[in-house]
């Protein structure tokens, strides 16, 4: 498989280049060049299949031309020691929980895969390549199990001052780990901004192989659709008619990966999900990309710091505006629906469901007229671990989710023992990064 960019038809590129140099200079976003089918793969998988051996076999499938089935097995082995759970809770309702990662939330698939791939790749070419990300959040414990054990890729972690979570001491550079965690005396915006200023120096992108652990990487996005298809194999011989995809909004990573399983030849008859001010139904029904109002050599480059996935979404209706449109399926969800929806959820079901859930569940029965006439049946994508939310769930039903141990862990606030940098010193983040591309690591 080759990837091209969204903004230059003419920017072609294979699947090492569109991971490790991920940010496309015209700023856009690499996307897949053309669709392949994969149907008898995937028709192959039943509930005996494991995600890590479905995982290496559409990889092998998509890029055996640049590199060979044993090296594509290798990157889904090392990256998938977890899988997603997906339950039955009536005849037409499933749910697929992505919470089962070692920080509890769906990214741990995507940085696992993307920092294996990484490894592998860089092993092969005896290169070594840094990851350049802010969080406030979750991404550093992410990033900290995936990196565990690597030699040929480190990352540099920019965090505002006290919100450094998940890591332990032996994952610092200077301890032998592979993060360098740098805290910053301001807000998130600050660190976007260190990180955007960077990624400006395209001389410093390719010496360093500088790219980023967020879905701009098409890396981190591509495991993603792999989600449908396993769902497809654990369902496939319970349900008779069509399978229709609830899920969250967010960066618009899902809905974007779910269209590419189904570029594959994954069979699925659409994806519902909540309306944003972005994507929504225009007068006849039909999803619309607000956005895709704004020519594309008008807009700034994608943000390498905090990227939406809008643009992506955007090339795939571009590319088949008539299906695409009416197959994907925007709600409009209010407050009080999403709340009645987590109710639901629990009473019938026994699910604790955090807000993203619950939204995504109010948004399916908005479009319960669709679903049905096609005798359809539901899969519900809970993306992260509901103790994570545990504040609306309290405030909907009354009960507290259990959070696991590996949860708490991966969001227990952590010191660096190091001073915090000011908002403005980018230079003490190049010498860093600096300093690792010159370690010698092998």
């Amino acid at each position: 498989m080759q990837f091209v960019s969204t903004r230059d038809s003419n920017n072609i590129v294979g699947f090492k280049s569109a991971i490790l140099d991920s940010l496309p200079k015209d700023g856009g976003l690499y996307v897949p060049y053309k669709s392949e089918d994969l149907r008898k793969w995937i028709l192959y998988a039943d509930e005996t299949t494991s995600f890590a051996n479905l995982a290496g076999t559409l990889t092998s499938a998509l890029i055996n031309t640049e590199f060979s089935p044993i090296i594509c097995e290798a990157i889904a082995t090392s990256a998938f020691t977890f899988e997603p759970e997906v339950r039955q809770l009536d005849d037409k309702l499933f749910i697929m929980e992505l919470d089962k990662g070692p920080t509890g939330t769906f990214r741990d698939f995507g940085v696992s895969y993307l920092i294996s791939a990484m490894e592998t790749l860089l092993r092969m070419e005896g290169e070594k390549a840094i990851l350049l990300t802010a969080t406030s959040g979750e991404l550093g414990a992410c990033l900290a199990h995936a990196m565990r054990g690597k030699e040929l890729v480190k990352s540099v972690l920019l965090a505002p001052k006290g919100k450094l979570r998940g890591l332990k001491e032996s994952d610092f550079v200077w301890n032998g780990g592979g993060i360098y965690p740098i805290e910053v005396d301001g807000t998130q915006q600050d660190c976007n901004d260190i990180v955007r200023s960077l990624f400006k120096d395209r001389e410093l992108v390719q010496k360093c192989h500088l790219t980023v652990a967020n879905t701009a990487n098409i890396g981190r996005l591509l495991p993603q659709a792999f989600f449908y298809t396993f769902a497809f194999s654990r369902i496939k011989k319970k349900v008779p008619g069509d399978i229709f995809y609830a899920m969250a909004a967010g960066n618009y990573g899902n809905i974007v990966s779910g269209l590419l399983s189904w570029q594959l030849a994954l069979p699925v008859n659409g994806f519902i999900l909540p309306s944003t001010p972005n994507l929504k139904t225009d007068a006849r029904g039909n999803a619309m990309v607000m956005d895709s109002m704004v020519p594309l050599d008008k807009r700034d480059p994608i943000d390498p710091s905090d990227p939406s996935n809008l643009e992506r979404l955007e090339n795939t209706f571009r590319l088949g505006s008539l299906m695409l449109r009416n197959f994907v399926y925007p709600a409009d969800v209010s407050k009080e629906a999403a709340e009645d929806a987590c109710r639901e959820l629990f009473v019938k079901y026994k699910v604790f469901a955090d807000h993203e859930t619950s939204a995504a569940y109010a948004a399916a029965l908005r479009r319960r007229d669709t679903v049905e006439n096609d005798d359809g049946t539901v899969v519900l994508i809970a993306r992260d671990s509901p103790s994570l939310d545990e504040a609306f769930i309290r405030h909907n039903i009354g009960e507290i989710p259990p959070q696991p141990d590996s949860i708490k862990e991966a969001f227990t606030s952590i010191s660096t023992g190091k001073p915090a940098i000011s908002k403005d010193d980018t230079a003490h983040v190049l010498s860093v990064i600096n300093s690792l591309n010159l370690r010698r690591i092998f």
